[in-house]
């Protein structure tokens, strides 16, 4: 039998050789970490359903920050959960407000040494869960509900954050942001918007952290994204970029890794990509089943994403991965 003069398997023999021709490696300066904190906490909260994450205390959150800091990971995403919700999620924008305290504190750590990310939108502040105002018929109210969003980022700019990452999936919320951080002398700041976010069934263990539920049994898809569809997602890149959009953003990740794939062929801004709560409690289930190596499967996932076209991960893998890789 006469073979090829190529033999690829000779590049694969020792584990130096395929380290020196590797297409794709992740480091901790692609990954952004989610992080909780709650206002009335005393002590860390557990997330049952997200092994491994807590909801912080501001101190204890300095404390995790500093450590993630010190493993190169070259950034945090802070969503907050306030002592008390109203019908419109005031808490949000409250300059005394959970998350507004955790970026003075952290600013005050970290100087410029850090990404510290502040998630903006209104769901884990009202009292009926959605991420916007309501109608009287329940409906969210977009155009109101851009006016808030528009105090929630003066307020999260004031507070020291490097960048806010609007959520709501409202139409013309990212110019709505652009718009009033340029009117108060935040021009520099720039906005990751979450651009293709899909009404995905795998975000039910994020819920529990931040202690949200839909009033009524409702859900979110009248405004974020049908699961189905593809062309959409580009469509709302395009509008994002064209109001502003400094960071595209997938989410989720495993789930939407065509979507990646061709936001990254079309589009040059920096893409980001959420590998979410559910994504990453399935691969801690079946790890502790003993049904799959935990570790080996993050390394895979985080670098399916990367391979797809991400060039920033949000991910709750994101102490562990560095962890690992000391």
């Amino acid at each position: 039998m006469t073979f090829p003069a190529r033999r690829l398997r000779r590049l694969r023999r020792t584990p130096a050789l395929r380290r020196l021709v590797r297409e794709t490696t992740v480091t901790p300066d692609d990954l952004i970490a989610p992080l909780f904190v709650r206002e009335d906490a005393t002590e860390p909260q557990p997330i049952v359903s997200l092994p491994g994450v807590v909801q912080h205390t501001q101190e204890s959150l300095r404390t995790e920050v500093s450590e993630l800091a010190a493993m190169g990971i070259s950034g945090v995403i802070l969503f907050g959960l306030p002592a008390s919700k109203d019908s419109v999620g005031s808490e949000a924008w409250n300059p005394d407000g959970v998350v507004q305290v955790a970026l003075n504190n952290l600013r005050d750590d970290h100087g410029s040494e850090l990404a510290i990310i502040a998630d903006l939108c209104l769901d884990e502040y009202t009292d009926h869960g959605h991420c916007g105002v309501l109608t009287d018929d329940g409906e969210v109210d977009n155009d109101a509900t851009l006016e808030l969003y528009q105090r929630v980022a003066l307020a999260q700019a004031e507070a020291g954050a490097d960048m806010v990452g609007p959520s709501g999936m409202m139409d013309g919320q990212v110019g709505a942001i652009r718009q009033v951080l340029d009117r108060n002398g935040h021009e520099s700041l720039p906005i990751m918007a979450y651009s293709a976010k899909y009404a995905s069934a795998e975000y039910g263990p994020f819920r529990e952290a931040v202690d949200v539920t839909i009033s009524g049994g409702g859900n979110r898809k009248g405004y974020q994204q049908d699961p189905s569809n593809a062309r959409e997602a580009m469509a709302e890149i395009e509008l994002d970029i064209a109001e502003g959009a400094d960071i595209i953003m997938v989410k989720p990740a495993l789930a939407y890794l065509d979507v990646i794939a061709a936001a990254r062929a079309r589009f040059d801004l920096p893409l980001a990509a959420y590998h979410v709560s559910g994504e990453y409690a399935m691969l801690k289930a079946a790890a502790a089943n003993g049904w799959i190596d935990g570790d080996a499967t993050a390394v895979e996932h985080l670098t399916a994403i990367k391979r797809a076209g991400a060039d920033i991960i949000l991910t709750y893998l994101a102490r562990e991965f560095a962890e690992t890789l000391q």
